[in-house]
């Protein structure tokens, strides 16, 4: 099978086209043919440093939507033929840049028959991320006000449509150019970062979904109600943090996703409901990989970014 790997961390330049086996499905396993697979943050930052990861070669890529070509022993869920959707568990996982990918079936759910490829593959990860953040980590409620940092981006615009399908208020920050986009999806509130602490411009929050960490994690705290949760999708970097969130009487969480059954059938309801669909910047064959890669790095686009197989 073609697969895009790598012998070297670096540049997107060390992402090249190889001819490497097609694996077997192992008890428990289904082997998929991959129609399409997003390109997530996480993915350049592996290509760039190894992160989690310390094997090479290396082939990146944890969103999967395809065609399900044969099962392991015992898998009930799937049948060959079955289109899924689904992330390979995380960080470990990785290798769905490829024309055929094997991952545990209870990481994949039945592909919603109302979106292609494309769409399905540009959600596990970044919808995934933001449900365990907004559902399962903070139990978001309708009514609450919540603040999504970064919210034009791959998680944050998924997070945006999920909080307000939970009935909350939601205030996101984003570059102006954005903000038209972010109120078509439900936001009630947007903010310019650029021009704007803020700190200056909302208080009183009960959830706070921080992509980014740094200097906006540590601000974050000021802007969360007692009894509120901040959930970082990075590790913080203040000594001082567990005290001040103490002080305040708000409890700060970092999430590392999960491969999560459940999870991908919840998000396929969301789309099926028209609740939820992502935002698609750029599409590139699985050949062009590190164009792809190239776009992702600039931090300029809006939702996702998706290699397609054929």
């Amino acid at each position: 099978m073609r697969a895009i790997s790598q012998d070297t961390h670096g540049t997107p330049d060390v992402l090249k086209e190889a001819v490497l086996p097609r694996p077997v499905p192992a008890p428990g396993q289904i082997l998929v043919a991959v129609r399409a697979a997003g390109v997530n943050p996480t993915d350049w930052k592996h290509r760039a440093a190894g992160l989690f990861l310390n094997r090479l070669p290396l082939v990146l890529g944890w969103d999967v939507s395809g065609v399900v070509e044969a099962v392991g022993f015992g898998v009930t869920l799937f049948k060959p033929g079955d289109e899924v959707f689904g992330m390979l568990p995380y960080p470990h996982g990785a290798g769905s840049h490829a024309e055929y990918v094997t991952g545990p079936a209870r990481a994949f759910a039945h592909k919603p028959a109302g979106i292609d490829h494309v769409q399905a593959g540009a959600l596990p990860l970044a919808a995934l991320t933001a449900y365990q953040a907004i559902v399962d980590t903070a139990a978001v409620r309708a009514g609450q006000r919540v603040l999504i940092h970064a919210a034009a981006g791959g998680v944050g615009h998924l997070a945006v449509q999920i909080a307000k399908s939970r009935g909350a208020y939601v205030i996101g920050t984003a570059s102006a150019p954005k903000h038209d986009f972010l109120r078509s999806l439900g936001a009630d509130e947007v903010i310019d970062y650029r021009a704007t602490d803020f700190r200056d411009a909302v208080q009183d929050v009960d959830m706070v979904l921080d992509p980014l960490s740094g200097d906006t994690r540590a601000r974050s705290l000021d802007v969360l109600r007692p009894g509120g949760i901040l959930v970082s999708l990075l590790p913080g970097t203040d000594p001082d943090e567990a005290a001040k969130a103490a002080a305040r009487g708000v409890r700060v969480e970092t999430l590392l996703v999960e491969a999560d059954h459940a999870g991908m059938n919840a998000i396929a309801g969301l789309v099926a409901s028209g609740a939820l669909r992502a935002r698609v910047e750029a599409v590139f064959p699985l050949a062009d990989a590190a164009e792809a890669h190239a776009l992702g790095e600039t931090g300029r686009t809006t939702g996702k970014i998706v290699l397609t197989v054929t």
